[in-house]
């Protein structure tokens, strides 16, 4: 049902309609958030009690927002 689904030309399409959607600026930005939570997710999987900073929220107190 899915031998041929990722072909290479489907694939540039497929880059192709991203780039339009999101634009060049945008797109490197979603990479970086989606191997961010990639890393986070395969770090909680094997039990790593560390998480890294960058995958981490940033949480401001009320004290620091002002």
């Amino acid at each position: 049902m899915f031998e041929g689904l990722f072909q290479p030309m489907h694939l540039l399409i497929i880059a192709g309609i991203a780039l339009l959607i999101f634009g060049p600026k945008k797109l490197p930005e979603l990479g970086k958030g989606m191997g961010e939570g990639i890393r986070g997710f395969k770090a909680a999987m094997q039990g790593k009690e560390e998480i890294p900073a960058s995958a981490a929220p940033i949480l401001k107190t009320p004290e620091e927002k002002a």
